[in-house]
C-alpha cells in the first residue's frame, strides 16, 4: 500500500472511530487486569500478613503462659522443622541484642504504625546471588523483650512480577490487536467508500449507466449500495424523461411556431384589405394561445408534482363534483349526440384538492367525448368502501391498444390517430400527476369497444 493511501487511511473517520474504540477497550482491559492483580497479588500479601499475625498471637500467648523459656522452646521448635526456611524469627533484649532467631541483626528500617516493615535479607540466611525480601512485624513483649516474626516473600515478589509482566504484555497485545483490527476495518471501509466515490465521479462525468458493485451479501453496506443503485436508476429514468420531454417540446412546438411565424410574415407582406389582415391576426393569436396553453399545462404538472398543493387538501364531496362535471360537459356531449350516465352510491367525503380532482376527471371525460363517435355512450361510476374510492369513466370510442396504454401518460405523447385532433399530449400526464399527488392509481383497460379509465384512491384511517 502506498504512503498516500496509508495517510488517507489514518485520516479516515473509520480509523478514528477504531482508535476511540481501542482506547475505550484498552481502558476496560486495564481496569480488568488491575482488578485481577489486586485480587491475586494483593490477596497473597494479605494472606501472608494474616499468617504472620496468627504466629505472633500464638507466640505472645505462649510467652504470657510459660515466660521466656516457653517462648524460646516454641521458636526453636519451629526453626527446626523441615520446610520452614521461609519463616523469620528474631527475639532481642531491650537493647535489640539478638537472643534467639535465624537473622543476625535487628533491621535498621523503621516499622509502620501497625509494626510492619520490609527489608532485604542478608546472605547468611539466604545463600543466593539474589537478595530476598522479607515482610515482618515487630511485636514488643513485657520485660522489654522485642519479637520480630515474618516471612521470606521472595516467591511472592516473583509471582507479583510475573503477574505484572503478564498484565503488561496482555495490555500491549490488546492494543496491538486493536490497532491491527482498526487498520483492517478502516481499510475495508475506505475501500468500500472509495468504490462509491468512484461511481459517483463517473456518474457526475456523464456515465448515468454506471452502478455501484455489490459484494452480494446482506450487510449494511450491501443494503446501502442497493438503495443507492435504486436511486441512480430513478435518476437515470428522470434524466431520460427530461431528455424525452425536451425532444417532445422541440418537436411539438416547432410546427405551431412555424405556422405563427409564417402568418406573421404573411401579415407583414399582405397588401389586401382589412378583412384578410383580421383573419391572419386571429390565426396568429390562436397559435399563440395554443402555445401558452401548452406551457401553462407544463407548469401545472410541475406544480402538482412538487406537492405544493397538499396544503389545500380538504373534505371533497365526490358525488357533487361529478354532477358538476357532467353539467359542465353536457352541452358538448349533446352536440355530438352522446349520452353521459352517472352511477353513484353513498360516497363519504374524500380528503383532497377539489379543483385538481375536477381537472383530472375533466381531462379524462374530455378525451372520452373527443374520441367517442356520435351517438356513443359514456358511463361514469363511483364506488366507495372503507378502504378505497373508485371512479371509472367508460366510453364506446376508439379505445387505446394495450401497447400504448403506458405511453399515453408520457408528456407530449400523441398516437398517430390523434395527431389531427387539437391538443398537446399533456392531458393524461396532468391526470397522472394529480392522481399521484392524492396517492392514487390510474388503470386503463378495454371496454369492448372503447376504453375504461379506472381511478383508485386509498382511504387513510
Amino acid at each position: 500500500m502506498s504512503s498516500v493511501k496509508i495517510i488517507k487511511l489514518f485520516k479516515s473517520s473509520t480509523f478514528r472511530l477504531a482508535l476511540i474504540y481501542m482506547t475505550l477497550f484498552g481502558l476496560s482491559v486495564l481496569l480488568l487486569l488491575g482488578f485481577i492483580y489486586w485480587s491475586t497479588a494483593g490477596y497473597m500479601v494479605r494472606q501472608t500478613e494474616a499468617t504472620i499475625d496468627a504466629e505472633i498471637t500464638g507466640l505472645a500467648e505462649r510467652y504470657d503462659l510459660s515466660g521466656f523459656s516457653g517462648l524460646k522452646e516454641v521458636i526453636n521448635e519451629r526453626l527446626s522443622r523441615q520446610g520452614m526456611n521461609t519463616s523469620i524469627y528474631l527475639l532481642t533484649d531491650n537493647q535489640f541484642k539478638p537472643l534467639l532467631g535465624n537473622i543476625g541483626t535487628w533491621p535498621v528500617e523503621q516499622p509502620s504504625e501497625q509494626g510492619w516493615l520490609s527489608f532485604q535479607l542478608d546472605s547468611t540466611l539466604v545463600p543466593s546471588d539474589h537478595r530476598h525480601k522479607a515482610l515482618v512485624r515487630v511485636f514488643p513483649l513485657r520485660d522489654d523483650f522485642h519479637l520480630l516474626v515474618g516471612r521470606d516473600i521472595h516467591a511472592l515478589v516473583e509471582i507479583q512480577v510475573l503477574i505484572r509482566e503478564a498484565l503488561f504484555w496482555g495490555l500491549m497485545m490488546t492494543v496491538v490487536l486493536a490497532l491491527v483490527g482498526g487498520f483492517m476495518m478502516s481499510r475495508t471501509m475506505v475501500h468500500k467508500i472509495e468504490v462509491i466515490n468512484d461511481t459517483c465521479h463517473r456518474i457526475m462525468a456523464g456515465d448515468l449507466t454506471h452502478r455501484i458493485p455489490s459484494s452480494g451479501g446482506d450487510d449494511d453496506f450491501d443494503k446501502l449500495v442497493a438503495t443507492l443503485n435504486r436511486m441512480l436508476d430513478q435518476i437515470e429514468i428522470l434524466m431520460q424523461g427530461v431528455k424525452q420531454v425536451t425532444n417532445n417540446i422541440a418537436h411539438d412546438l416547432r410546427t405551431p411556431l412555424s405556422r405563427l411565424r409564417r402568418r406573421l410574415d404573411m401579415l407583414r407582406e399582405n397588401d389586401h384589405g382589412d378583412n384578410c389582415d383580421d383573419e391572419l391576426i386571429e390565426q396568429a393569436i390562436g397559435e399563440a394561445d395554443g402555445l401558452l396553453a401548452t406551457f401553462k399545462a407544463l407548469l401545472r404538472i410541475s406544480e402538482v408534482e412538487s406537492g405544493s398543493r397538499l396544503v389545500g387538501f380538504q373534505a371533497v364531496d365526490v358525488a357533487e363534483l361529478l354532477h358538476d362535471l357532467i353539467e359542465f360537459y353536457d352541452p358538448l356531449s349533446e352536440e355530438k349526440g352522446q349520452s353521459i350516465v352517472l352511477e353513484t352510491q353513498s360516497i363519504k367525503p374524500f380528503q383532497g384538492d377539489r379543483d385538481l380532482l375536477f381537472q383530472a376527471f375533466a381531462n379524462v371525460l374530455d378525451n372520452a367525448i373527443k374520441y367517442t363517435p356520435a351517438g356513443g355512450k359514456i358511463q361514469i361510476k363511483a364506488d366507495d368502501n372503507s378502504q378505497q374510492l373508485q371512479v371509472s369513466i367508460c366510453d364506446t370510442g376508439i379505445g387505446i391498444p394495450p401497447s400504448d396504454r403506458e405511453k399515453v401518460f408520457n408528456r407530449f405523447y400523441r398516437r398517430e390517430t390523434s395527431r389531427s385532433s387539437p391538443g398537446n399530449g399533456l392531458g393524461l400526464s396532468l391526470v397522472e400527476a394529480i392522481v399521484n399527488l392524492h396517492q392514487g392509481q390510474i388503470i386503463l383497460s378495454g371496454n369492448s369497444p372503447g376504453l375504461t379509465v379506472k381511478i383508485l384512491f386509498q382511504r387513510t384511517s
